[in-house]
């Protein structure tokens, strides 16, 4: 049945009708409002003679749903809309991401250079343990999606035990994670630990950011809440990366500082050399990396017990919070069957392995290439700061101009930053502009994927209505890609650095480490980037058919809320 080509899509009011096109009135106050059937679509006629606030309503039934065209008068009005999200609960929400930014910036800026500068593996040992890690991490992160998918609902939720069980063993394995075994342990026995350690710490994390990203689909509220939601929790996910990257960055930055300042000593580059000052300023930054992981680790629980308190589980009309009746095999089938989802997984990936390549060899780029050594803990923080302001700037210009817009825009900016960050050298003071470029890039990254992924999720449940609460499903792949793209940074960089002839410890490098180290900071990441923003580009979902899915879904909702009435 087709529709007026200029009328627009409104929420169905729950007393005009209900599916299978069957008429059903409702008495609103003093008014009782009784469909028709017409030739085309449905009329609605009050029985009042008086009122004449709402004549000739003509809908339609598509695909189950209705559409309400040609209003006379503004009978939309008449109906109340549903109450917003709290701010409180949004907050609240917003705070339960920062553990996992948090952590993994950390991890991201400073674990590749602690475990080749301060722990002193070769780096092949090291890109084994990240790219490993990550690798386990990965495989684990649809395991653990379909778990959640298929455990039930019990009393205080089916998503927020997973998060309460899994953040004691999330902060005491982040913590061993980043201790120092004695100097007499073996170069096995010292593999073995940091890769398990890392491994069971990504395990937990899993079990944590699985249900909680997933969570973002039952807070309540409308689309419009939801989008806000998630701009607060993007905008906390940066503040955490400042928490991460800067708390760590300002309490062993200094002491990295005074290890390339013993090394110099130590090649006579710098006057009062002394044998022993390079030993005892590797031990000093071995009990800076431990006292920074137990402030992360109180900071990851206080966030946790936040978000368990201030949160609740909200189901909806194609969100009921059930269990999963299909097998593994046949979900994955459907899901990566939907078109939107697997491009929107795709640029995620692209880009994500763009920044996280520039994320993972930044330090040692500025240590070794931009001889800033010093200060580029500085830099991190001045990064993360532009990104966390920058935030509320990208909301607004994707709710002007739309998401594809908005992150296309976002990802073309830090291009030239990036062709010049590798042009210039110890100038401080021009890094801190590109950090800045840098940094309203990177608040592209953190909140348009994920503002975009709850749209996807919406296309496939309109399309697929009968497969339900495979939410968690969706959120493990997105956040295996993105671990998976982590995996693919650390193992390039790593790898690329170990053939170069990167060896750890070394004061100095040859010139084709410093040559990989700027094609690793700009050629590289930039051709993925390119790749990204095509993909992204020829994404399907629109502002219109943005539109159109709210509608349809307040529809849902308003009938649902009806036949529960009745």
């Amino acid at each position: 049945m087709g529709e007026h080509p200029t009328a627009p899509r409104l929420p169905c009011p729950s007393c005009l009708w209900e599916l299978g096109g069957v008429m059903s009135s409702q008495r609103k106050g003093m008014c009782v409002w009784t469909g028709e059937r017409h030739d085309s679509g449905f009329k609605l006629v009050s029985e009042n003679p008086a009122d004449e606030t709402s004549k000739d309503w003509r809908l339609t039934v598509s695909q189950g749903f209705v559409s309400v065209l040609r209003p006379a008068c503004s009978l939309v009005s008449q109906f109340q809309e549903e109450p917003g999200l709290p701010l409180c609960r949004k907050v609240c929400y917003a705070i339960g991401g920062i553990p996992y930014q948090m952590t993994g910036n950390a991890l991201g800026f400073f674990f590749q250079i602690f475990l080749l500068d301060v722990v002193q593996l070769e780096p092949f040992h090291a890109s084994l343990i990240l790219f490993l890690g990550r690798a386990w991490d990965a495989v684990t992160d649809p395991a653990i999606g379909f778990l959640v998918s298929k455990s039930p609902r019990r009393k205080f939720g089916k998503l927020v035990p997973w998060i309460a069980c899994s953040t004691p063993f999330g902060v005491l394995f982040y913590c061993m994670m980043w201790s120092i075994l004695p100097d007499t342990t073996s170069v096995s026995l010292t593999f073995l630990w940091y890769l398990f350690t890392y491994s069971f710490f990504q395990t937990c994390m899993t079990c944590y950011h699985v249900p909680y990203s997933s969570l973002t689909m039952f807070l309540g509220g409308t689309q419009r809440d939801r989008d806000l939601a998630t701009a607060y929790r993007m905008g906390m996910e940066v503040f955490s990366t400042l928490l991460g990257a800067g708390i760590q960055g300002q309490i062993v930055g200094s002491y990295h500082t005074h290890m390339m300042n013993s090394c110099y000593m130590l090649n006579g580059t710098l006057p009062n050399t002394s044998s022993s000052s390079l030993s005892d300023s590797l031990e000093n930054t071995r009990k800076a990396y431990t006292f920074a992981s137990l402030v992360l680790g109180s900071i990851y629980c206080l966030s946790c017990l936040i978000l368990i308190f201030g949160v609740r589980e909200q189901p909806g009309p194609l969100s009921p919070l059930g269990k999963v009746g299909l097998p593994f095999s046949s979900c994955l089938k459907m899901i990566m069957k939907h078109k939107p989802y697997t491009q929107l997984l795709c640029g995620f990936l692209f880009a994500s392995v763009a920044f996280q390549i520039v994320q993972g060899i930044f330090a040692i780029f500025c240590t070794y290439a931009a001889s800033l050594a010093g200060e580029f803990h500085h830099l991190v923080l001045i990064m993360l700061v532009t990104a966390s302001l920058s935030i509320p700037f990208w909301q607004w210009l994707l709710g002007k101009f739309g998401k594809k817009m908005a992150v296309s825009s976002g990802l073309v900016i830090i291009i030239p930053a990036l062709v010049a960050i590798t042009q210039v050298t110890h100038n401080f003071l021009a890094f801190i502009f590109l950090m800045m470029v840098a940094g309203c890039s990177m608040a592209v990254l953190y909140l348009l994927p994920w503002s975009m992924l709850p749209d996807a999720v919406d296309d496939f449940r309109l399309r697929n209505p009968s497969c339900l609460n495979l939410e968690a499903l969706f959120y493990s792949f997105y956040v295996f890609f993105n671990k998976f793209a982590g995996g693919l940074a650390v193992g390039i960089s790593t790898l690329s650095l170990h053939f170069a002839g990167y060896h750890a410890g070394d004061c100095t490098h040859n010139p084709s480490v410093i040559l990989t180290l700027q094609l690793l900071m700009a050629p590289v990441p930039i051709s993925l980037l390119l790749i990204a923003i095509i993909i992204f580009s020829i994404y399907p979902i629109n502002e219109k058919r943005r539109k159109q899915m709210r509608m349809e879904m307040e529809a849902i909702g308003h009938h649902v809320q009806h036949g529960n009435t009745e």
